[in-house]
């Protein structure tokens, strides 16, 4: 919208103004989403993702990417640029090879309720072996919702229902999983305290 109309770099330097501000926690979403974007929506989706990896850096904020349709796409550029502390793959839709790559670089993967979908083997399978220090749970309001209510709006009391299939799938007692989600959340947006 802003590209189309010129307005790209004057939007990109007041999302850096507001981002300094001390309540702000991360820089996102943001990534690549080659599902719609086409032509030189793409050079400026490219453009805007590594101007917010930088801006993630140098605010040392957590960088939460919005990633769909463009796994090998979004992994390239992180590490062109060279990816900020903390990362977090937001509604990680990918597979074993993106969960074995975000192991493999301290990346978070956080799973939304598309994960208990029954076409959703992929997403579970990741799960399965993500780095338990690594996983996040979402809503991704007012979508996403998990199985059994798929088809209604999403909200966060919708949550353990994901929380749950995620602990069958792991293997994980369900308050063993719930204390680390609990820990992996301070550490990639820190405390209110």
């Amino acid at each position: 919208m802003y590209a189309g109309r010129g307005e790209l770099e004057s939007a990109l330097a007041e999302i850096e103004e507001l981002a300094a501000h001390p309540r702000v926690r991360a820089i996102g979403e943001t990534g690549l989403d080659f599902y719609r974007t086409h032509g030189d929506g793409l050079v400026h989706q490219r453009h805007s993702f590594r101007r917010h990896i930088d801006i993630a850096k140098r605010l040392d904020l957590t960088l939460q990417i919005h990633d769909r349709d463009a796994h090998d796409d979004v992994v390239q550029v992180l590490r062109e640029e060279g990816a900020p502390e903390r990362v977090v793959f937001h509604c990680f839709s990918g597979d074993e090879e993106l969960a074995r790559i975000c192991n493999l670089n301290g990346w978070y993967m956080s799973f939304a309720g598309t994960m208990t979908f029954k076409n959703a083997a992929n997403l579970r399978d990741a799960l399965a072996i993500a780095d338990p220090e690594l996983v996040l749970v979402e809503t991704d309001s007012p979508f996403l919702t998990p199985h059994p209510y798929r088809g209604r709006p999403n909200a966060s009391y919708m949550v353990p229902y994901t929380v749950r299939s995620m602990a069958e799938v792991t293997g994980t007692e369900l308050s063993t999983l719930c204390s680390q989600l609990a820990q992996n959340t301070v550490a990639t947006y820190g405390s209110w305290d």
